[in-house]
């Protein structure tokens, strides 16, 4: 049994804009490598209340919100600040999964502190965070990764939520299934056809049938409905990819006209990681200029990228970071990695108590 700790940062990109410019605070923003021609890669609070969110089209965005102010990333900003947020971790534990720039897992079993208490541990790192940052951030703290996720979920912005070892089977099964991370909308779609609406209704199927329907996340449900998830808070990754790329006959400078031709590359990802019976963790992106210079960024989420939808979201993020483009563009480039991570070694039994 481990303490987990999943912190997230409150509309970190907005956040951040809102810190430095006085002029935001309290104000819709919405992060935009293009404007209002461009895609919306964060928005703040205020601007989520009027539906904005992340991979909107910058135009839709405004008509929901006639007032919102578009701000363009500055992603050497963010970087700096998460490296802030990431030295406040390490003097807590070594053992940190980033997700992001703006959240992470940290596995505080056993912690430099050499405290019991989680949700202690947990309000003493966002305390810290603001007090170097002045960003406030949400935790979730439970006994496994999938609990911790959906914890620091649920008092956002600025929360702190506990789901104890006690807690944990009876908060999945009143969970609707659409909260379940991991889960995209085609395999909601398909739960809801065999009669699995919320967490409980898992529990009706065994692991055979589960396996049966959704294959090797079978078994992660069956145990996840139960509350179990043995996944260790991992430091580092294993690489292995699919990948794409275009080579243009004519090199690119128009922003949207590049991201037409980005849309139709991930198209052809996602059908062919299809095919390889695999679904990766981590998203990265390599654009090369005309004059041969190389870019590539990366994302890693914490649970399979389950749907093309879920995949052009990451990808918005990652093609918003190299906005503006400096030079015209010859090749682009993506790829998937980090499979298999969602296998679940066997149930525990046993079931120890923690001080949370």
């Amino acid at each position: 049994m481990r303490k987990i700790i999943h912190i997230d940062m409150d509309a970190f990109y907005a956040s951040v804009e809102q810190r430095d410019n006085p002029e935001l605070k309290g104000k819709p923003v919405a992060v935009s490598g293009g404007g209002e021609r461009g895609v919306v890669a964060a928005a703040s609070y205020e601007a989520r209340k009027f539906g904005v969110r992340s991979a909107m089209n910058g135009q839709r965005a405004k008509e929901l919100c006639p007032e919102l102010i578009f701000v363009r990333p500055r992603f050497e900003e963010y970087k700096k600040v998460s490296n802030q947020i990431r030295a406040v971790f390490q003097q807590y534990t070594d053992i940190i999964e980033p997700l992001s720039l703006d959240e992470a897992y940290l596995d505080i079993t056993e912690n430099k502190m050499r405290m019991n208490s989680a949700t202690f541990l947990a309000q003493s790192i966002k305390t810290d965070i603001f007090n170097v940052t002045n960003l406030r951030a949400s935790a979730g703290v439970s006994y496994n990764k999938f609990l911790a996720k959906l914890a620091s979920d649920e008092d956002k912005p600025n929360g702190l939520f506990v789901i104890t070892p006690d807690e944990g089977k009876a908060y999945v099964e009143q969970l609707t299934i659409h909260k379940f991370h991991g889960v995209g909308k085609a395999t909601a779609e398909r739960m809801k056809e065999i009669g699995i609406f919320k967490g409980k209704d898992l529990l009706a199927f065994s692991e055979e049938e589960l396996k049966k329907y959704f294959g090797k996340s079978g078994g992660f449900f069956f145990k996840i409905a139960r509350g179990i998830d043995n996944r260790e808070v991992l430091s580092e990754h294993e690489r292995k990819s699919v990948g794409v790329e275009n080579t243009f006959r004519e090199n690119i400078s128009d922003d949207l006209l590049l991201w037409e031709e980005a849309k139709r590359l991930l198209k052809t990802l996602w059908s062919r990681q299809e095919k390889t019976d695999k679904k990766g963790r981590t998203l990265s992106l390599k654009i090369r200029f005309a004059n041969f210079q190389t870019l590539s960024r990366s994302k890693t989420v914490e649970t399979e990228i389950d749907s093309e939808k879920d995949l052009m979201e990451i990808a918005v993020e990652l093609y918003n970071e190299m906005l503006p483009l400096e030079n015209p563009v010859r090749l682009i480039g993506y790829s998937l990695s980090s499979f298999d991570k969602l296998e679940v070694k066997p149930m525990v039994e046993t079931q120890l108590t923690l001080h949370f």
